[in-house]
C-alpha cells in the first residue's frame, strides 16, 4: 500500500513565549519553515489566541491545510485586557509547569484539522528560549527541540552570566528605592564576558536587579530557561553573523547544541518569491494603517517615529517630558500610543502640546513597524531597543534614539551605541530639553549623520546574510532544515 503523502512531510510544533515581540519573529520561523515544505502547528496561549481573533478578525487564525493554530491554556486567571499579561505571573505559571500538561496532550493527539485527516506526526518542537517546557516535553515524548531566542546573541550571553553574578556576590542585587541607578555601582566594568569588551553592570539585562519578590521569581526563571537551552538538539538565535561575530563565536564554543544565526528573519522572508503563509499576520493590537498615508506627505527622513513596544509603561510625566521634546524640537514624527503605555490611567498629553504639534505630530494606537520603518520619510526612531525593533531598524537603515526599559534592552542600547554607532542614548530621566536636543542632534546634526550612514551600512551587511545562496544566514536556515530534516 502506498504511504500517504503527509507522511513524508516534516511536521515542526512552533510555540513562542506569550508576548508580541516573541510571537512575531516566532511566526517568521514558523513561515520560513512553511516554505520549506514543513507542515506547521503554531501554539498560542488561549489569552493571546482571543486577542489575536480580536485584533485581525475571526478568520485571521483559520491558517492553511498545512498550517494551522492551536491554544493551550496559560494557567492563569482568565481576563479580557488588550495588554501584555504580567511578567512575573507568565513566569511563575512556565516555571511551575502549568503549560507542560496541555502542551504534552496537543503532541499527543493527533491534531485536529478539518481540511485533512492526513496530519503528519510532529517530527520536532521548536521552543522559545524562555518556554523550557517544550524541552521537557521534547525529552519526555522522544521527539527532538530546537531552542529559539528571539532576541539578540549578546542578550543570551549577558543572561547566561547571572550564575556567575551570583558567585561573585553582584547578584540578586537589592534595589527597592532605584538606589543603584544613582550610587554609581552599576558602572563597573565587567571584564569576564566571553566576546563582550568593555561591558558595564548597567550594561547587563537588567533582571538581576531585585526591587520586589516578584522580580526574584523572573531572575530565577531566566537562569533556569537559559540552562535548559542546553539541552536542545539546536539552538536559532534571531541575528546575523556580522552584527555579533565575537559573541556568537564565544557562544558556539560554550554551549552544546549547536548555533545558528538567523535573521533579519523578514529580509529571508523577502527573499522568497511568493510566500503562500503570507496572509497570516502578527499583530495583537489592530493595526492603523492611515498613518502610512500620513508619511507619504513628508519629505524623505523628515519623521521621527516613536514607538516604546508592547510592554514598555512610563509615568505620566515621562509621557509629558518625551511629548513636550517632540514638540519643540520643530520636527515631524508619529508616535504609537498604546492603550496601556502610561501606568495607571490613560494618556493625557497638554493643551500646549495640541497647539505646538499641530499638522507635524500623528498619534496613533499602533502600526505595521516595518512598513514604517522602510517608509522614505522616516529619518529617525525613537525606541525601548527591544530586539525586534532594533533589527528592524538596522534591517530599514534608521538611526535610533534609546530609552531602555527592562531586561535586555539595556544590552541591546549599549551594543546600538558604542558597538554598532547607529544611536544615542536618552537618560532614564526623561526631561524634554534632552529630548528635543537629541531629536534634533537625529535629524539634523553631524552625530545624526553620522549614524545614519552607519545605518545603511548594517542594513547593506543584514541584506548580504539575508541574501541566497552564499549569505551567513541563508546558508544557516538551510543548515538548520536539514537538522531538523535528519532528526525526523
Amino acid at each position: 500500500m502506498a504511504m500517504a503523502e503527509s507522511d513524508h512531510k516534516p511536521h515542526a510544533v512552533l510555540i513562542p513565549y506569550p508576548a508580541q515581540s516573541h510571537i512575531k519573529a516566532m511566526l517568521k520561523l514558523a513561515k520560513l519553515l512553511h516554505q520549506r515544505g514543513f507542515h506547521i502547528t503554531f501554539v498560542n496561549t488561549e489569552f493571546n489566541h482571543n486577542r489575536f481573533l480580536k485584533s485581525l478578525g475571526p478568520n485571521s487564525c483559520d491558517g492553511l491545510p498545512d498550517f494551522h493554530f492551536e491554544t493551550i491554556p496559560d494557567g492563569l486567571p482568565p481576563s479580557d485586557e488588550d495588554a501584555t499579561q504580567d511578567i512575573p505571573s507568565l513566569c511563575d505559571s512556565i516555571t511551575n509547569n502549568l503549560m507542560l500538561p496541555p502542551f504534552l496532550d496537543l503532541l499527543k493527539k493527533p491534531i485536529k484539522n478539518t481540511s485533512s485527516t492526513n496530519i503528519p506526526p510532529v517530527t520536532c518542537i521548536i521552543c522559545d528560549g524562555f518556554m523550557s517546557f517544550g524541552v521537557e516535553a521534547g525529552g519526555q515524548l522522544g521527539i527532538p527541540v530546537v531552542v529559539f531566542f528571539s532576541i539578540a546573541a549578546c542578550a543570551v550571553m549577558g543572561f547566561r552570566q547571572y550564575p556567575a553574578l551570583m558567585e561573585k556576590g553582584l547578584a540578586p542585587l537589592k534595589d527597592e528605592q532605584g538606589s543603584l541607578t544613582t550610587s554609581g555601582f552599576l558602572d563597573m566594568v565587567i571584564d569576564w564576558i566571553p566576546g563582550m569588551k568593555d561591558i558595564r553592570l548597567k550594561d547587563l539585562p537588567t533582571l538581576f536587579r531585585i526591587a520586589n519578590p516578584s522580580d526574584l521569581i523572573v531572575f530565577k526563571f531566566v537562569i533556569e530557561s537559559v540552562q535548559r537551552a542546553n539541552d536542545a538538539s539546536a539552538v536559532v538565535i534571531h541575528t546575523f553573523h556580522a552584527l555579533e561575530q565575537h559573541v556568537v563565536d564565544a557562544l558556539s564554543s560554550s554551549m552544546t547544541p549547536q548555533i545558528y544565526t538567523i535573521g533579519p528573519l523578514q529580509l529571508l522572508l523577502n527573499n522568497i518569491p511568493q510566500v503562500s503563509s503570507e496572509n497570516i499576520r502578527y499583530s495583537l493590537w489592530k493595526e492603523e494603517t492611515q498613518c502610512l498615508q500620513w508619511l507619504d506627505s513628508k519629505p524623505p527622513n523628515s519623521v521621527v517615529y516613536v514607538n516604546f513596544g508592547s510592554i514598555t509603561v512610563m509615568t505620566p510625566q515621562q509621557m509629558v517630558e518625551f511629548g513636550m521634546g517632540l514638540a519643540k524640537s520643530k520636527h515631524s514624527f508619529l508616535w504609537v500610543i498604546r492603550p496601556d503605555l502610561v501606568i495607571g490611567k490613560s494618556a493625557v498629553l497638554p493643551p500646549e502640546f495640541e497647539d505646538e504639534v499641530k499638522e507635524r505630530g500623528l498619534i496613533a494606537t499602533w502600526c505595521s513597524q516595518e512598513q514604517v520603518l522602510n517608509h522614505p520619510s522616516v529619518g529617525g526612531f525613537l525606541t525601548h531597543c527591544g530586539w525586534n525593533s532594533t533589527i528592524e531598524s538596522l534591517s530599514a537603515g534608521v538611526p535610533m534614539l534609546c530609552w531602555p526599559f527592562f531586561a535586555e534592552q539595556q544590552t541591546n542600547c549599549r551594543y546600538v551605541c558604542k558597538e554598532w554607532e547607529v544611536g544615542m542614548e536618552i537618560d532614564n530621566n526623561v526631561k524634554r530639553d534632552e529630548i528635543e536636543k537629541l531629536v534634533r542632534e537625529l535629524m539634523e546634526g553631524v552625530k545624526g549623520k553620522q549614524m545614519k550612514a552607519k545605518a545603511k551600512e548594517w542594513k547593506k551587511l543584514a541584506e548580504q546574510a539575508a541574501a541566497d545562496p552564499l549569505g551567513s544566514s541563508s546558508t544557516n536556515f538551510d543548515n538548520l532544515v536539514n537538522h531538523l530534516l535528519s532528526r525526523k
